[in-house]
């Protein structure tokens, strides 16, 4: 299990989602659910998957209502397989029924990433790390980053501000790569330069100028081989561009040190997981500190 996120990486994220569901009031519940009516809401998996999220759903319910408690079974990193209770959430049923959607979305999100992430480092098999990437939703990087770690993945950098990569944009306005890695040093700047390299040709002046981190991005298989020899140690190495489960187990072992998949924050499909409430006795003035 990762380091838990702090609160405040989500605490504003999951009042933002709160009031853009609920926004005046939620007209279905208030007109069929009695104020009195308590519930007990089940975590259920319907899909081998790996948990993330918990502290954020958890949140969710506590914005809604304080009265609500939750208890889970998992914990962020496990791993769940279809009909497993995850946890649960017992209190006021109306509550229960507000957060619903709300708690599902962050926990299907995060899941969702864990789980993608997991495939890519079992095909990864320990020859080579996977990392993440800036490919996220705005204002859920946290939430995405850590649904990573969650999934056994590596966190790239977290922002721009973090770590130096020379990307081919950076090349071209610098006027070539000898001259974008000679501006970065001269800056002060005191972390690894990774430099992007989209040819053989910019391997080469990669390594000439001096890179820590060469980055090959969206070269075929035996042309990451033949980079992979010119560098022969001489700085570490990530592969990078339109990789896929099948395509990181067949070049795990080249010699890599890094994969970087956006796919596994931007396309990772949502975690199946359903939120299952029943009526339970005692009425909402009741103590709901057992669960």
């Amino acid at each position: 299990m990762p380091d838990p996120l702090p609160p405040s990486a989500y605490r504003t994220l999951v009042a933002m989602a709160l009031a853009e569901d609920i926004g005046s009031g939620d007209v279905t519940t208030s007109a069929t659910v009695p104020d009195s009516a308590m519930g007990r809401g089940t975590f259920v998996a319907k899909q081998s998957c790996v948990v993330a999220g918990i502290d954020v759903v958890s949140e969710v319910f506590a914005q809604v209502d304080d009265r609500v408690r939750t208890a889970f079974t998992s914990r962020d990193g496990d791993r769940c397989e279809p009909g497993q209770t995850m946890g649960v959430a017992y209190g006021p049923a109306a509550s229960l029924l507000i957060a619903e959607r709300t708690a599902l979305n962050f926990f299907q999100y995060m899941s969702g990433i864990a789980t993608s992430t997991w495939a890519f480092v079992d095909a990864a098999a320990g020859e080579i790390t996977v990392l993440d990437t800036r490919k996220t939703m705005p204002g859920a990087r946290a939430l995405a980053k850590y649904a990573v770690r969650c999934g056994g993945g590596t966190n790239h950098r977290a922002g721009l501000y973090d770590g130096v990569l020379i990307k081919d944009n950076h090349i071209r306005l610098a006027g070539g790569v000898a001259a974008a890695v000679a501006r970065v040093r001269a800056s002060g700047v005191t972390q690894p330069i990774e430099v992007e390299a989209q040819s053989l040709d910019e391997v080469d002046a990669a390594l000439e100028a001096g890179a820590d981190i060469i980055m090959f991005d969206n070269l075929g298989d035996d042309e990451v081989r033949e980079a992979l020899a010119r560098v022969n140690g001489r700085a570490r190495v990530e592969l990078s561009g339109g990789m896929t489960i099948e395509r990181v187990r067949r070049i795990a072992a080249l010699g890599a040190d890094f994969v970087s998949v956006g796919a596994i924050t931007h396309s990772a499909p949502a975690a199946d997981i359903s939120f299952e409430i029943e009526v339970t006795g005692g009425t909402a003035n009741a103590r709901t500190d057992a669960v």
